[in-house]
């Protein structure tokens, strides 16, 4: 008996299919299957499914089918790059607060999957150029001798969309109110803001006080800080002057908080450097990966600092590569170029290639019974222990 098949044959809720997979411990949930219909250029499905099927992406990423840590890729067959040629599919990205606008972890687990499936209403194109909410992404997967699938032991790259750096060592006053304990007296940090497809607040770990750096760090000491400090920072006009990005609106905000650690990190042999860093994103989600399209800021930062130039391989670990020697992502800038910029200005900006290695976990289908009220739009157990009430 399929019971997802006789669930939605009697219930006003369609089944939703997905494939689950894990890049360097980072989930990505793809839907293939399910997800209602959403029309126009891809940002304006993103739009769409913002304001219209946003209790789908919280039933996808929340509790009981996800946890807090959840991610997700929903995959979009048709877009206006998509007709034009430009792109062989679009990609929707999702996680524990909403939608973001890139994602080089799930690029890299997308990339494999696309590949492996042969499923011409899933991927119609069966090519691997994507589309984001930030612009056209280009994958290269190694395949068997056969041709016929995606091969496990060798990395997906994908090269990223034109990246920036906006800020280079600004001051940022901390206000009293929010100063954390290992701050101590201090009362500001200095900080870099940059772009890889989202904008990155990229900051020393020891910046804000954390002496041993990501070493043996307190986990939760660092939670509590950028829990005080992402939200500071977006309320500034300083960040918010950082965050603008010249040709959408719709990109123009602090996706995160990346605290890094460049004495630190596990390193291969082919490369001529590594660094580690913690990556905040959304409501407090911690990525396990070392973040891929904030790779790319950092490429584009430290190409603007005049450190790292063409050709030059570099190494990024989570701690999770660092804590199972496994996991790194690689990436190196392969093109430099200048973009028009806010104000109509020119902007130097680079072209990263980041090679990193995806898996698969499982597969699943969703539903919901119309019995099920808690269910139906998923929870999350802060939220529930505020009060009596979830609708939103």
């Amino acid at each position: 008996m399929d019971i997802a098949q006789s669930l939605g044959e009697n219930d006003s809720n369609q089944p939703i299919r997905c494939i689950d997979m894990h890049t360097t411990g980072e989930p990505t949930r793809i839907v293939y299957s399910g997800f209602p219909p959403l029309s126009g250029t891809l940002l304006e499905q993103r739009d769409q499914a913002k304001q219209q099927q946003d209790h789908i992406r919280k039933r996808l990423m929340l509790e009981p089918r996800g946890h807090n840590g959840m991610y997700g890729a929903i995959i979009r067959p048709e877009t206006e790059l998509v007709s034009s040629g430009a792109a062989h599919i679009g990609v929707l990205f999702i996680h524990n607060e909403g939608f973001s606008t890139m994602c080089g972890h799930a690029t890299i687990a997308l990339g494999r999957f696309l590949v492996d499936t042969h499923d011409h209403t899933v991927f119609p194109h069966s090519q691997t150029k994507h589309s984001r909410p930030c612009g056209l992404v280009r994958v290269t997967v190694p395949v068997t001798a056969d041709g016929r699938k995606s091969d496990p032991s060798r990395p997906v790259a994908f090269l990223s969309t034109p990246a920036f750096a906006t800020r280079i060592q600004m001051a940022v006053p901390i206000a009293p109110e929010i100063r954390w304990p290992e701050l101590r007296r201090r009362d500001s940090i200095v900080l870099d803001v940059s772009y890889g497809g989202a904008f990155y607040a990229i900051v020393q770990a020891r910046e804000l006080g954390f002496s041993g750096g990501l070493r043996d760090l307190d986990l939760d000491a660092v939670t509590s800080c950028v829990q005080k400090l992402k939200p500071y920072l977006m309320s500034l006009p300083e960040v918010q002057a950082a965050v603008r990005y010249p040709h959408d609106q719709r990109l123009s905000f602090l996706y995160s908080v990346m605290v890094v650690d460049d004495t630190l990190g596990f390193q291969t042999d082919d490369v001529q450097g590594t660094e580690t860093g913690l990556c905040y994103f959304a409501e407090n989600q911690i990525d396990r990966s070392p973040t891929g399209s904030c790779v790319t800021a950092r490429m584009a930062l430290a190409c603007a600092k005049g450190v790292r130039s063409l050709a030059q391989r570099w190494v990024y670990n989570s701690l999770v590569s660092n804590h199972f020697g496994a996991g790194v992502f690689s990436a190196e800038i392969v093109e430099e170029l200048t973009i028009d910029g806010v104000d109509d200005g020119g902007l130097n900006a680079v072209i990263v290639q980041v090679e990193g290695q995806a898996f698969y976990t499982g597969a699943s289908v969703f539903v919901v019974e119309n019995e099920d009220r808690i269910s139906s739009s998923g929870f999350t157990m802060e939220k529930v222990a505020l009060g009596p009430s979830m609708n939103s």
